[in-house]
């Protein structure tokens, strides 16, 4: 539908740049191997070609923290989940930044009196402005991530990233958990044009931002 709009309705068949950071990074990976001849550059930053097995275990833990909130029911929220929203804010706030960047009480320099402090005006408020349905929807869409799993490669993971001729840069966080340096590597390895160039920060998957 995506390229439809940009092809069809807005007259745009080439794209000098897709770029995207976290799961936008998935998009813009996908971008550039189903359409290689339209994507001329791509930026990576701090996200991967798919979802690896390590994000498959956080994400089962995500969704079922969410859902234990009494307003899931048969599938899906039938009212707002306020204690599984801020349950899930304090569960992303262990994963999104590095354990150096606790340990060095970064927060402080954002303004925040105590760890609580941040866990609660942060994390908390910011996933409380989220609708629950929407982020399992979000989860859904982050864990089936794979730019081989169409019609056009069948599953096959090198062919989709050899088929990428985009002059690529790939950008992770030395401190990252959710998408590793290493992941990067080996998709790197495996594409035509392509830069590995890691971000050297404490801010974890933040540095991307």
């Amino acid at each position: 539908i995506q390229h439809q709009l940009l092809t069809q309705e807005l007259g745009i068949e080439v794209l000098q740049m897709a770029c995207g950071w976290s799961m936008g990074g998935l998009q813009a990976y996908q971008w550039a191997s189903m359409y290689p001849d339209m994507v001329r550059r791509l930026v990576v930053l701090c996200g991967a070609a798919k979802a690896s097995p390590h994000n498959q275990v956080f994400i089962e833990g995500v969704r079922a923290t969410l859902t234990t909130d009494q307003a899931f029911q048969n599938g899906t929220f039938v009212e707002r989940p306020e204690r599984g929203l801020r349950a899930m804010g304090r569960n992303y706030a262990a994963m999104a930044m590095s354990q150096t960047f606790y340990r060095n009480e970064v927060w402080r320099q954002a303004g925040f009196s105590s760890l609580e402090d941040y866990l609660v005006m942060s994390w908390e408020a910011n996933f409380l402005r989220r609708d629950g349905n929407n982020l399992l929807a979000h989860l859904w869409t982050w864990q089936h991530a794979n730019i081989a799993a169409n019609s056009t490669y069948n599953g096959d993971f090198h062919a989709a990233l050899k088929a990428i001729t985009a002059k690529a840069l790939i950008m992770p966080s030395t401190t990252d958990l959710y998408f590793q340096v290493e992941d990067n590597r080996l998709e790197v390895e495996q594409m035509r044009n392509a830069t590995l160039l890691p971000i050297s920060s404490i801010w974890g998957h933040r540095a991307g931002l």
